[in-house]
C-alpha cells in the first residue's frame, strides 16, 4: 500500500480544504450557499461587465464590427464548449470524490483530466492555419469573414488556455476557494480592458487586437493555474504518477461531460444559426440580438455563479450520502435565483435608454436606429430571460449535481432546436413582424426551456426520494430483522 501511494504520489487534504469539506456537509445550508456563490456570481458579474464593454469597444470600431463579434463568438464558443463542457463534467465527480472522502480518487481524476485537455489542445492548435476555411464551412457570410477572419484565428490560441483556465477555475470552485477565483480574475479583467482600450482608442485597431488582449490576459491566469496546480503535494495538485486511463478513473468524468459537451457545442451552433436567420433582417440585427443578449446576461450571470456554486454544493454532499441537503440547496437556488430576476427585470428596464445609448456610440457617430433595435429586441428577451432563466438554472444546478447531464442535454436542446430555430422560421414565414421576431423568439424559447426544465426537476426529486424512502425501509428492515435473532439468541 506504501509502494502503491508514492507510484501515484500523496492525496491529503491541506487544513484549509479539509475544514471547507466539514462546513459544505454540515454548516448552515444558506451559508454555505452564499459563501460559495456569491463570489462566483460577483465573478461572473463583473466578468459580464467586461464583455459588455468588449462589445462596446468593438462597436466603436462600426456596427458591422460588433455584428462580426456577436457571430464569430459563438462558433469560438462551439469549439470551447469542449473544454468547458469537460470541466463541468469532470470536476463534478471530482467534487463527489471530495464529498465522499476519496482523496486518491481526487488526486487522479484531477491529474488525468490536465493530460486529457493537454490533448484536446493541441488538436484545436491545429485548426488556426484553416481559420477561413473553417469559417465557411459553417455558412459565415463573407463580409463577417473578411472583418473578421484574423480575429477567429487569434481567438482560437486563447480557447487552447481557456481549456486549462476552466479546468482549473472549477477545481477551485469545488474546493470553496470562490475569493481566490475573484482575485485572480478580477486581475484578468482589469488587465484585459486596459490593452483593449490601448489598442483600440489609442493604436485605432481592429477587432483583431481586441482578441490579443484576451490572450495576453488568459495567458496571465494560465500561468497562475499552472503554479497552483502543480506546487505542492496534496489531493488538488498535478501529479504525473497519477495519470491513470483506467475506467474507474476516465469512464465517470466523461459520462458525465460528454452531454454537456454536446449540449455545449449544439447550443452554440443554435445559436450561430439564429445569427445567420436574424441577418434576413439585416447585419445590424445580429448585433443587435448579441447586445441584447449582454444586457441580458448581467442577470443570467449571477444566476450562473449561482448554478456553478450550487451544483458543486449538491455534488459534495451527494457524496457524502446527504440526499436531502442536497435537495434543500435546489430548493434554495430557486428562491434565489427567482428572486435575482425579478430585481434586475425592473432595473434594466429602468436604466435600458442610458445603456443602449453606450453601445450605439461608435466612431462613426451616434446611431439612434440602432438604439432602438436593440431596445426593441431586448423589451422582449427581458420578460422571458430574467425570471424563467433564473429558475432554469437552479434546476441545472440539481441535474448537474445529480450527474444528470442527459437531462441538462434535453433542456439545452429543446431550448434551441424545438423552441427558439423552428419558432424564428415561422415568424419569417408566417408573420410580417419584421426585427421584432428575435426578440419574441428569445421570450419564448427561455419561458419553454423553464417550463421543461423544472417538469424534469420534479420528476428527478420524486425519483430520488422514492429511492431514498426505499433505501431507509431496507434499512429499517434490517435493523428489525437484527434485532430479532439478537432477541432469540438472548431468549436461547
Amino acid at each position: 500500500m506504501v509502494v502503491q501511494m508514492a507510484k501515484e504520489g500523496s492525496a491529503s487534504l491541506s487544513e484549509k480544504d479539509q475544514k471547507f469539506r466539514e462546513f459544505a456537509l454540515t454548516g448552515n445550508l444558506w451559508n454555505v450557499i452564499f459563501y460559495v456563490c456569491v463570489p462566483l456570481s460577483f465573478f461572473q458579474l463583473i466578468n459580464h461587465f467586461f464583455n459588455i464593454l468588449d462589445t462596446m469597444m468593438a462597436s466603436h470600431v462600426s456596427a458591422m464590427a460588433v455584428s462580426a463579434v456577436a457571430y464569430l463568438s459563438q462558433l469560438q464558443s462551439m469549439i470551447a464548449a469542449v473544454g468547458g463542457g469537460l470541466a463541468a463534467g469532470s470536476t463534478l465527480k471530482i467534487s463527489e470524490a471530495y464529498g465522499a472522502g476519496d482523496y486518491q480518487m481526487v488526486k487522479k481524476r484531477l491529474s488525468t483530466l490536465l493530460a486529457i485537455c493537454a490533448g484536446i489542445a493541441l488538436a484545436v492548435l491545429c485548426l488556426i492555419p484553416f481559420s477561413s476555411g473553417l469559417l465557411r464551412l459553417f455558412g459565415t457570410p463573407e463580409d463577417f469573414i473578411a472583418v473578421g477572419a484574423r480575429y477567429f484565428s487569434v481567438t482560437l490560441f486563447s480557447t487552447v488556455l481557456n481549456f486549462f483556465n476552466n479546468v482549473y477555475i472549477a477545481i477551485e470552485r469545488s474546493r470553496g476557494n470562490s475569493r481566490r477565483i475573484l482575485k485572480l480574475n478580477m486581475f484578468v479583467i482589469v488587465l484585459k480592458l486596459t490593452l483593449t482600450a490601448i489598442f483600440i482608442y489609442g493604436l485605432n485597431g481592429d477587432i483583431t487586437m481586441i482578441a490579443v488582449a484576451t490572450v495576453i490576459s488568459q495567458l496571465f491566469l494560465f500561468v497562475m493555474a499552472v503554479k497552483n496546480l502543480c506546487v505542492g503535494d496534496n489531493a488538488f495538485t498535478f501529479d504525473k504518477r497519477s495519470v491513470a486511463f483506467k475506467r474507474q478513473v476516465v469512464f465517470p468524468m466523461l459520462n458525465l461531460s460528454f452531454p454537456v459537451i454536446v449540449e455545449k457545442v449544439a447550443f452554440s451552433f443554435g445559436k450561430t444559426v439564429v445569427n445567420s436567420m436574424s441577418k434576413n433582417y439585416g447585419s445590424t440585427t445580429v448585433g443587435a440580438l448579441g447586445i441584447s443578449n449582454n444586457i441580458n446576461g448581467i442577470v443570467t450571470g449571477v444566476h450562473n455563479g449561482f448554478q456553478d456554486g450550487g451544483s458543486s454544493v449538491i455534488s459534495q454532499n451527494l457524496g457524502a450520502g446527504n440526499i436531502r441537503r442536497a435537495l434543500g440547496t435546489f430548493w434554495r437556488l430557486v428562491v434565489i435565483d427567482a428572486a435575482i430576476g425579478a430585481v434586475g427585470l425592473i432595473l434594466l428596464n429602468v436604466f435600458l435608454e442610458p445603456i443602449t445609448w453606450l453601445f450605439a456610440n461608435s466612431a462613426e457617430g451616434f446611431n439612434e436606429e440602432f438604439q432602438r433595435l436593440i431596445m426593441h429586441v431586448f423589451r422582449y428577451e427581458a420578460l422571458g430571460g430574467c425570471i424563467p432563466l433564473g429558475i432554469n438554472s437552479a434546476c441545472m444546478a440539481l441535474l448537474f449535481g445529480f450527474g444528470k447531464t442527459k437531462l441538462t442535454l434535453v433542456c439545452n436542446f429543446s431550448r434551441v432546436f424545438l423552441f427558439r430555430i423552428p419558432v424564428l422560421w415561422a415568424l419569417q414565414n408566417f408573420t410580417s413582424l419584421g426585427s421584432e421576431s428575435v426578440g419574441i423568439v428569445m421570450a419564448v424559447s427561455n419561458i419553454l426551456t423553464a417550463v421543461l426544465s423544472f417538469t424534469i426537476a420534479m420528476v428527478v426529486i420524486r425519483s430520488v426520494k422514492k429511492k431514498e424512502r426505499i433505501k431507509e425501509a431496507e434499512e429499517r428492515a434490517k435493523m428489525a430483522e437484527e434485532n430479532e435473532g439478537n432477541k432469540i439468541q438472548e431468549e436461547a
